[in-house]
């Protein structure tokens, strides 16, 4: 069964209640929002998975590393000139 068929199921008129099936489905219990902690919401902490899965691949297909890139964190590599 899905969400639209539920809602319906509780209250059959939620269409003249409420603007949206969501508000209706959390109104009525059938959603509720789960807490998560804050550092899962960067998309680069989200994405670190899919990232290191791509460079993976490319180094299996072209063998080494990404070129003029830093694998770690994808920004190119830029070296100092200055006195030593």
């Amino acid at each position: 069964m899905n969400l639209r068929q539920r809602v319906e199921q509780l209250l059959p008129n939620w269409e003249g209640w409420y603007p949206s099936l969501f508000d209706a489905a959390r109104d009525l219990g059938i959603i509720r929002a789960r807490p998560c902690p804050p550092s899962s919401l960067l998309l680069s902490n989200r994405h670190a998975g899919v990232n290191s899965a791509a460079m993976q691949a490319h180094r299996e297909q072209w063998g080494g590393e990404i070129s003029g890139r830093d694998g770690a964190n994808g920004k190119k590599n830029h070296r100092r000139k200055g006195r030593r």
